[in-house]
């Protein structure tokens, strides 16, 4: 079977650049194209068969999890696309693609705006849940301590990535993170290195039976997750995304991008 067919079965579309290259879109980028009068080069009898939906999973997670077949991880990738709200996502395209110069630029209130209105809202999507943090946060600039918090970031952009418990420890030092939003924070600084680590990806760990250190995470409390569990998650999906990047003969994959996969099975 041709992969432009294969990947029909799992929701997503194979299209081609103007250079003739495949490139991987869901079915609802190509018929947006054509709405704003675009015109790409899917034939139209596989343009009929797109499937409109993704949410429902197109194969069971411990099927994805020994998979080798890049059609289904990268199907698994933008299914994470269709639970994004439309109002949040230009927030969640910009911060996907967070430039790490822009936030070394930041002053200490840049700074302080830039977790306050972007990343806790990112990070924060129940109401309550993100009035609670942001009440946390805003206590930086009503105590006149923003400097403070600048240097917390200093520390951030100047860490080993490769020191897990360092990493959560200085960013669960902001006011209103912890493990699963301090986690969050450092995924998309170094994507590669860190994962956001919170209750949905436990819950989708939980349902692998051969997991690495299954009996660690199935102890663990998913809404309550400690800095000792964030190191041995992140561990975790770092292995998983070295045997990925080696079977696929690629280094496309990142921690970040698994956690994206496994939020969707939760």
């Amino acid at each position: 079977m041709a992969d432009e067919d294969r990947s029909l079965r799992f929701g997503i579309v194979l299209d081609r650049d103007k250079n003739g290259k495949l490139i991987v879109r869901s079915p609802e980028e190509i018929l947006k194209k054509e709405d704003e009068g675009v015109q790409n080069t899917l034939p139209e009898q596989l343009k009929s068969r797109m499937v409109a939906s993704r949410k429902d999973p197109p194969v069971p997670i411990i099927t994805l999890w020994d998979s080798t077949d890049p059609i289904m991880w990268n199907a698994a990738l933008v299914r994470y696309w269709a639970f994004v709200k439309p109002e949040n996502e230009k927030l969640e395209k910009d911060l996907d693609n967070l430039d790490v110069v822009r936030l070394r630029a930041m002053d200490s209130e840049g700074w302080y705006r830039f977790l306050y209105d972007e990343y806790f809202v990112w990070k924060y999507t129940a109401a309550n849940r993100l009035a609670t943090t942001r009440k946390s946060l805003s206590s930086y600039k009503k105590d006149g301590n923003l400097d403070a918090l600048a240097e917390i970031k200093d520390r951030l952009l100047d860490l080993d990535p490769k020191d897990t418990m360092a990493g959560l420890k200085a960013v669960t030092e902001i006011k209103g993170l912890g493990t699963a939003g301090g986690s969050g924070l450092l995924s998309l600084i170094y994507p590669r290195h860190f994962a956001t680590v919170d209750q949905f990806v436990v819950k989708a760990l939980c349902k692998i039976p051969d997991l690495t250190h299954r009996d660690l995470v199935e102890g663990m409390n998913p809404e309550g997750l400690s800095l000792k569990d964030g190191v041995i998650l992140i561990e975790v999906l770092r292995e998983k995304v070295g045997e990925l990047n080696a079977a696929l003969g690629t280094v496309d994959w990142t921690v970040r991008k698994l956690d994206m996969v496994l939020w969707t099975y939760s």
